[in-house]
This record gives C-alpha cells, sequence and structure tokens, in this order.
C-alpha cells in the first residue's frame, strides 16, 4: 500500500478545518497531518510536519494565505498548495498563484473536486480549469515584462514537441486533452512536462502557462 498523501488545513475558522478533516480523513489515500489558524502558523507547521499538500485560505490573521504560500515556496519545500477562496479569482488568489500555489478552490466546491484536487496538486499538477486559465491570463499577461516580438532564449533548449506541449498547456488543456490532439501516451505528456519545467527551471504548471505567453511562444486572443 502507498504511503497517504499529507494533507496540512490552513484556515482561520475551525468549522471549515474540521469539515476539511472529517472529509480527508475519510479516505484512504489521505491523511491530515496538521493545523493552522493564521498564516504564520501554517509556515511553520507545514515545514515541521513535511506535508504534500496544504489547503491554504486566503485571507488568515497575522499572516495572509499570500504571504504564507510566499514563505513555503521560498523554504524549497516540495509542498503543493492548494489556495481555498470564497470569491472567484480575486486579486489575492492571482497573487498566491504568482507567488508560486498550484492551482486555487472554491469553498463551495463539491466534497468529490475537492478531494481529486488534493490528488491532482499532490501528483504535480495544477488545478486550474481552462476558463480560470483565461480569466488568469487575461489579469496577468498584460503586466508581464516582455517587450514585442522579442522571445525568451530559455525556449531554444526546447525539442518542436515540447513546444507543441507547451503551446497546448498554455490553452488550458489537460495531460489527457494534450494526449488525444498531439497522439501520444498521457504518460509521454507527463514526460514531456516534467522535461519542461526541469529545463525552464519553473515550479509547476500555472508557471508554464505565465511563461509561454511572457516569452512570446504563444499570444492572448483579444476580445
Amino acid at each position: 500500500m502507498s504511503t497517504p498523501i499529507r494533507v496540512f488545513l490552513a484556515d482561520d475558522q475551525e468549522l471549515v478545518r474540521s469539515g476539511f478533516r472529517m472529509l480527508i480523513e475519510a479516505e484512504d489515500d489521505l491523511d491530515v497531518v496538521g493545523e493552522a489558524a493564521d498564516g504564520a502558523a501554517a509556515v511553520a507547521g507545514v515545514l515541521a510536519t513535511h506535508a504534500n499538500v496544504v489547503l491554504m485560505d486566503i485571507r488568515m490573521p497575522v499572516m495572509d494565505g499570500v504571504e504564507a504560500t510566499r514563505r513555503i515556496v521560498a523554504s524549497g519545500a516540495p509542498t503543493r498548495i492548494l489556495v481555498l477562496t470564497t470569491f472567484d479569482l480575486d486579486e489575492y488568489v492571482f497573487s498566491a498563484l504568482k507567488a508560486g500555489a498550484s492551482g486555487f478552490l472554491l469553498k463551495d466546491a463539491r466534497p468529490s473536486e475537492l478531494l481529486s484536487a488534493v490528488r491532482t496538486v499532490a501528483a504535480g499538477e495544477a488545478v486550474m480549469a481552462p476558463s480560470a486559465t483565461r480569466r488568469l491570463l487575461d489579469h496577468v499577461v498584460p503586466t508581464l515584462p516582455t517587450a514585442p516580438g522579442v522571445s525568451d532564449p530559455r525556449l531554444e533548449l526546447l525539442t518542436d514537441r515540447e513546444r507543441e506541449v507547451l503551446e497546448e498547456v498554455a490553452a488550458g488543456a489537460t495531460n489527457a486533452e494534450i494526449a488525444a490532439k498531439l497522439y501520444m501516451a498521457e504518460g509521454t505528456v507527463k514526460t514531456h512536462i516534467g522535461r519542461l519545467l526541469a529545463k525552464l527551471e519553473i515550479r509547476d504548471r500555472v508557471g508554464l502557462v505565465l511563461f509561454a505567453y511572457a516569452a512570446g511562444l504563444v499570444h492572448r486572443n483579444v476580445g
């Protein structure tokens, strides 16, 4: 039997944490290893418990979820961060994604969606629906520091196939969708994405999306 995914809960509402704990611990492959009611305690707790995934509330006392995310990522810990919010893609969520969060989920998501999201980010993928990806780009891409007609030199490191996969990731496609479109096995897609992350020195799928646009590989549709 494989080792359960270690989940840490960071939310200032005890009732919310209690609900998440009951839901998660009912699953054989998931285990809650700690809780925190503020961002500072979350950072300390995550590093102490070596959690695989953090369910991170955005608005917390002492230190908000954005700064807590930034500090966990800066520590070099392999922990993946799933942001939980009441508000769909607000400014704080954008900031958390740019700080290194692996995705976001609304607090009113179905239990099955939450459990799936935890497993997805634990596996190294991002939880970003195509519609959310488009809104992320609409918000972030215009602010990216890149000059017109100038591409990132790191693109030269990529094979043609890796570029194709990166373009599909930037469009918000899932691994299964990329596999179907490019006529390759889903495992091969994962291998290509792993190479992209390594070559480009990028943490996760959200970072790949932002890189593809900032580097000029793909362009945002207007309108």
